[in-house]
């Protein structure tokens, strides 16, 4: 009778772990079908908008339903990808007055928490790393949906937003007060794996 309770026992933790295994799930970003996005833009004197996006990156991140304060991001930004449809404008924003792509040539950011909100969007807190220089920043994240895609694959997508001061990433080349900030936009689908 000891044995058969062991035995139902380890079948039904078994069953849970599976459960929990499939609820988890790991996704690569699909950066390579042009699937997901990394987008910027910065207030121009305060009369309009410079906008650009990071044409390299990639990453992965980590979704649980069942779990959502366990999932994770990691992504990598090639800063030389920098592109904001402008040849000469692009060349300098590689110079050392901003990115400084031959010293820096990568951003990161790393997930560190995810909350969820009753609304059912989330926060995303994480270090990101830029210029050389590690903050903490905060992405509100919305999920946009999940499924089969046509290919026999599964994927999940999110959208997010956040914003910085260049100074606190160590750029300090000043183009005046309506400029300082640095907002982004991001759009991620995931293959998961």
């Amino acid at each position: 009778m000891k044995m058969k309770s062991l035995l139902a026992g380890a079948v039904l933790a078994g069953a849970t772990l599976s459960t929990s295994a499939l609820q988890a799930a790991d996704y690569v970003i699909d950066d390579k079908g042009a699937h997901a996005s990394i987008n910027f833009r910065v207030s121009h004197l305060g009369y309009s908008w410079l906008q650009g996006r990071f044409n390299s990156f990639d990453g992965q991140f980590s979704f649980d339903e069942a779990n959502p304060a366990a999932s994770t991001v990691m992504v990598n930004i090639s800063t030389k990808s920098v592109d904001s449809n402008h040849a000469e404008r692009d060349k300098h924003l590689r110079s050392d007055d901003f990115l400084d792509v031959s010293k820096y040539p990568s951003a990161k950011f790393k997930s560190t928490a995810f909350t969820m909100k009753d609304d059912g969007t989330a926060v995303m807190m994480g270090n990101f790393t830029l210029h050389g220089v590690t903050k903490p920043i905060e992405i509100a994240v919305s999920k946009l949906g999940e499924g089969d895609d046509p290919w026999g694959g599964y994927r999940s997508g999110f959208t997010g937003t956040t914003e910085f001061k260049m100074k606190d990433f160590g750029i300090t080349e000043d183009l005046g007060p309506a400029s300082e900030t640095v907002y982004l936009e991001l759009h991620v689908e995931g293959v998961r794996q």
